[in-house]
């Protein structure tokens, strides 16, 4: 038992029972990799002549921040980081945990610095998950350099952690791992005697690796449990071979893998994928990117208030309707559910993305910035109320400046020309008619009554 490990602390993780396999574990946890030459993908980290494996074979290693999807390897990197420059190995769930645990953590740390030196690794898995002051009680052990930290999240860093801890820490961004990659790490399990399944007699069919490969979604965790399930359910045949064939694999693996977090930065990512399809006119990225958010759990209804913004914010007067479509297609779906409310997500979506397209609608925006910084200009006198300015003229004996309105209706094509803006605004051109569909056919033919070249 370590010297310095609380028994009663509920982690009671330590780097050497990390790295203890007894057989019972599940294969994803037997696999996971001990050196960095075991380590599948993030290529753009840790390999060869990258900055973070310099780093890690120079022994030089300060506060990281490790960020991206669920089983991309920032746990399991964490760990290969301690074990190759001989520190301590720390774990605390920011789900579980708080400043009690870490002050724990702490004083270990302090103690084993003092009897041979050694450095000590925290890993704070979730570490968006603590509140600012559980963040800033990093700090000073952070300045101090009794612990190294390394923190795990899902979330943008830049969002969820606090300015002074980012200001500490180095951040690496690690990304889903690709077929190929999960595919390494498969062979390698069925190959390997000690930790894996190597001491089995297993054929895998080429196909079946492909399918448990493809359908984890970059989750190596997932396919190595599939691949477990797919061994142990299968009793030898005759030659007392298990042979893995391709029904075997899709029956071990029944539903792909969506890489998706319905409140995370994926979430977000997704939608704008989605947005920006369909906002480039292309229904078939737009149709995918929908599926995937409804794959990944998103709320139709949310889609529906996406579908209901990109109707006027991107569509807008080019296709005026949109909006009333996009509303109908909403209405019917409440009415019928799912799965047959897929058909009125793709009506709107495909209508939207094949629409003639015009942001006019944004000029909302312009004018509230003209207003919020230099306030309200005075209303021209022959716009003001007709009713206040005859009760006006009666007490005040003034004259009645509403007169010098000229009312469009009574003249050619209903109207005439006339400054509706104050004074010193009245050469202002917020609005920027659209080129396409309706709008544009409307703006040519108010260019034309005005005497105007709608190019103008």
């Amino acid at each position: 038992m370590d010297l310095f490990q609380d028994k009663n602390s509920p982690k009671n993780i330590t780097d050497k029972n990390l790295n203890k396999t007894t057989g019972d574990e599940p294969l994803a946890t037997r696999m996971r990799p001990r050196t960095l030459d075991e380590f599948a993908g993030q290529e753009h980290l840790v390999g060869e002549g990258q900055m973070l494996r310099r780093m890690i074979e120079a022994g030089v290693i300060g506060s990281l921040i490790f960020y991206g999807p669920p089983s991309s390897g920032k746990t399991t990197l964490a760990h290969v980081i301690s074990k190759e420059i001989q520190a301590s190995f720390e774990v605390i769930n920011a789900v579980l945990d708080g400043i009690k645990e870490l002050r724990n953590v702490v004083d270990k740390a302090e103690k084993l610095k003092k009897l041979n030196g050694r450095k000590t690794i925290l890993f704070v898995d979730e570490i968006h998950r603590w509140n600012k002051a559980q963040q800033d009680a990093l700090l000073p052990h952070l300045e101090s350099g009794i612990i190294t930290l390394v923190g795990a999240t899902t979330e943008n860093p830049f969002y969820s952690l606090v300015n002074p801890l980012l200001s500490r820490c180095q951040l690496f961004e690690l990304h889903s791992l690709h077929f190929e990659e999960v595919r390494s790490m498969l062979e390698r399990a069925l190959a390997d005697r000690e930790r894996g399944l190597g001491d089995k007699d297993i054929r895998i069919d080429a196909a079946a690796l492909d399918h448990l490969s493809e359908f984890a979604g970059g989750d190596i965790r997932n396919a190595l449990n599939a691949l477990e399930v797919a061994v142990l359910s299968t009793k030898p045949d005759n030659d007392n071979k298990i042979h893995i064939t391709h029904e075997i694999a899709k029956a071990s693996i029944q539903r792909r893998n969506v890489r998706y977090d319905r409140t995370g930065d994926e979430h977000y990512h997704f939608a704008s994928a989605f947005i920006k399809s369909m906002r480039g006119s292309d229904p078939d990225a737009a149709l995918y990117w929908m599926n995937a958010m409804l794959e990944g759990g998103d709320d139709p209804v949310f889609i529906f208030r996406r579908l209901l913004i990109f109707a006027s914010e991107d569509v807008g007067l080019a296709e005026p309707n949109a909006i009333s479509i996009v509303n109908s297609c909403q209405d019917a779906f409440m009415k019928c559910g799912m799965p047959e409310g897929m058909y009125f997500l793709s009506h709107a979506c495909l209508y939207l993305s094949i629409c003639p397209k015009s942001n006019s609608t944004k000029a909302i925006f312009e004018v509230n910035r003209e207003i919020s910084e230099k306030g309200v200009q005075d209303i021209p006198a022959y716009l003001k109320d007709k009713t206040a300015n005859k009760k006006s003229a009666r007490f005040l004996d003034v004259e009645n400046a509403s007169e010098d309105y000229k009312y469009p209706h009574s003249y050619p094509h209903n109207w005439v020309k006339q400054q509706y803006l104050p004074d010193n605004l009245k050469n202002k051109n917020w609005y920027e008619a659209g080129s396409q569909g309706r709008e544009a056919m409307l703006w040519k033919k108010w260019q034309e009554i005005k005497g105007k070249d709608p190019k103008e």
